[in-house]
């Protein structure tokens, strides 16, 4: 079975070809960083602008890269939300068109589904499972029973953790995307200079809380008694100490709800741009190894926005019978969970 999946969620224009024998034929990624970077984020209409222009030529050179031609698929899958709609309009329509052009069937996926899955992907990780997704724009916990079916733990109630890295990231006049920067020079830094808070770390259940934390490192930065690019490593370690320590902290309690639905769960699956993050990663492994869980990290290039996971969660449901019509609707929030409480943010609000 070989999958075309095409991701435009955000600011990533990808295509790839996997098939279920878990090989990734082709995996392109063209970012669009360099054209948000004066902006310090995303701007929705540029994206959305890219996508159209650089879609059909990603998507050619994902089949070039596989060597098959569109009559050699099974399926197309393309990402139907949630994220910014204007991207996402542009790839779930040009998978669609080619569903239609080709007499392929079409698997509408969600986002965060492929991330959730891309573990299934590169290993033959069984359900259930516990997810930390940690990105630009979600952070949530869940475990993940089964293709399609998700608990909803906990979510942020404000801003995702990659979020934070990135506004962070201004604050300190690092530049854009926040997430790289902050690693790299808290490597000179003391995470223990700036005794910044851990938002909700010894509350009950598992959401997040980001708000306070940016608020803080903007105060931090307004009070400083030494130049900016001075304090700027220990800022940076202080304030990637705080998120590691506050995703920590959440996560062990995910550990013991998880644990009390399914006595089983012995795997914590980490995913998301944000995983890349090394400081995070041991952060991780140093909990799973206090609370008897194996950690699974996707290599850094699966992490980050791709079309890999795309196509591989679009061949999970394709082979369980399951694909959508071509008048599927685009939804720019589009929740794993649909039976958890609506929240404002993190493409978790029905």
């Amino acid at each position: 079975m070989i999958v075309l999946g095409i991701e435009t969620s955000c600011d990533e224009t990808a295509a790839a070809v996997v098939d279920d024998a878990r090989r990734i034929l082709s995996n392109v990624v063209l970012s669009q960083t360099e054209d948000h970077r004066p902006f310090g984020g995303v701007v929705p209409e540029v994206a959305a602008r890219a996508h159209l222009e650089n879609t059909d030529a990603v998507i050619a050179k994902a089949m070039s890269d596989a060597g098959i031609d569109f009559a050699d698929l099974d399926c197309i899958a393309a990402t139907a939300g949630p994220g910014l709609i204007g991207g996402i309009l542009v790839g779930a329509m040009s998978g669609k068109a080619i569903a239609l052009a080709t007499g392929k069937p079409f698997v509408a996926v969600n986002h965060l589904e492929g991330h959730a899955l891309t573990v299934r992907l590169i290993d033959d990780v069984q359900f259930p499972y516990l997810l930390l997704l940690v990105s630009g724009g979600h952070c949530q916990l869940l475990i993940v029973e089964d293709v399609g079916k998700y608990t909803r733990l906990g979510t942020t109630i404000d801003d995702a953790a990659g979020e934070a890295f990135d506004k962070t990231a201004k604050l300190l006049g690092l530049g854009y995307p926040g997430g790289p920067l902050i690693e790299k020079v808290a490597e000179g830094g003391d995470p223990q200079k700036f005794d910044f808070p851990r938002p909700m770390a010894h509350r009950p259940g598992c959401d997040f809380s980001f708000s306070g934390l940016k608020t803080s490192v903007r105060r931090a930065v307004e009070t400083l008694d030494r130049p900016l690019e001075v304090a700027a490593p220990d800022l940076a370690a202080s304030f990637q100490q705080a998120v590691a320590d506050t995703l920590v902290a959440r996560t062990k309690n995910a550990i013991k709800m998880a644990r009390d639905a399914h006595p089983d769960i012995t795997t914590l699956v980490v995913a998301g741009g944000v995983a890349a993050n090394t400081a995070i990663g041991r952060a991780l492994d140093a909990l799973c190894a206090k609370t008897d869980m194996q950690l699974v990290k996707p290599a850094p290039a699966l992490c980050t926005d791709n079309a890999a996971m795309i196509a591989w969660a679009g061949l999970e449901h394709f082979r369980r019978g399951q694909s959508d019509p071509l008048d599927f609707k685009a939804r720019p929030r589009w929740p794993l969970d649909p039976d958890a409480p609506a929240a404002a943010f993190a493409g978790v609000k029905a």
